[in-house]
Formats: C-alpha cells, structure tokens, sequence
C-alpha cells in the first residue's frame, strides 16, 4: 500500500469510496442523512477544507483515505471492498508516522465497527455528545489516543 497526498483527479473516486463505506456502516442514516453529508464531505474534500491522503492499490487506484485537521482526524474511510484487509489501520500508522501519537477522532457511538477498530488502534473515549457536528441527533464519542511508540 501506498500513501498519497490528495490527488485532484481522484475527488469523484473518493466521494464513491466515501458513500460506500457509509451505506455499508452508517446504517443508522437515513437517505436524506447521507446526501446531506456527501454533499459536505465533498466540498471539505474539494476545498481542501482538510488535509486529506489517500492510500492507493497496486493499480494506483484509491482505496481510502484520511481527513486530518492537525491532529484530529476528521473522517477515515475505507472502501468497502477493502475493509478489514489493514487499509484503515495502515492510515493510522502513517498519521501518526505525520502527526505524532497524539491522535483524536470522533466516532459515531452507533458505528460499533469503527468504534472497536479505533480501541485497537489504541484510541480510549474522553468524552461524549448527544449531537454531531451539525446538530444531528447521532451521539459521538471523543476519543484520543496518547501512546508512546508508534
């Protein structure tokens, strides 16, 4: 696996990569719920209003990709088809490689997935909210990871 930075030509790929993993996890949405948030996630990934990288297959294509605000990863996803093949985990090592080992994620409390792949990366809950970044009533988990040693 290969990491990237954005690659422009790559915006539609990562928008699909996005709403697939999202269909797949976030069952908890509702139609109107994802297009709301796909049409966010792609003006954040357009506007470069993040620090986003990109991990790439053998043919250079992506296959996931991380927002990063700093420290503080803003979104993670990992195309379906390569779920739990190591893509998400390999985009945390290399973020921390980047960014230190003081990491900090939020995560839908109703994404059970996520939440368990995050406490084996390491990462522990300091906190919870009731509603998401816009209002939504989908709780999140505030979560940091404080290891020594990557």
């Amino acid at each position: 696996m290969l990491m990237v930075p954005y690659r422009e030509q790559d915006h539609p790929k990562l928008v699909a990569i996005w709403e697939r993993a999202v269909r797949a996890t976030h069952t908890f949405l509702e139609e109107h719920h994802i297009l709301f948030y796909k049409k966010m996630v792609g003006e954040a990934l357009e506007f470069k209003q993040v620090e986003v990288w990109e991990v790439l297959d053998t043919e250079q294509e992506p296959i996931g990709f991380i927002g990063l605000d700093n420290s503080f990863i803003e979104m993670l996803f990992v195309d379906e088809h390569f779920q739990g093949q190591g893509v998400g985990r390999f985009l945390v090592h290399q973020t921390m490689k980047m960014k230190g080992n003081e990491l900090r994620v939020d995560v839908n409390e109703q994404n059970e997935d996520a939440a368990r792949f995050y406490a084996k990366m390491g990462f522990v809950q300091t906190g919870r909210s009731e509603l998401d970044s816009s209002g939504n009533p989908f709780p999140l988990l505030h979560l940091e990871m404080k290891r020594a040693g990557a």
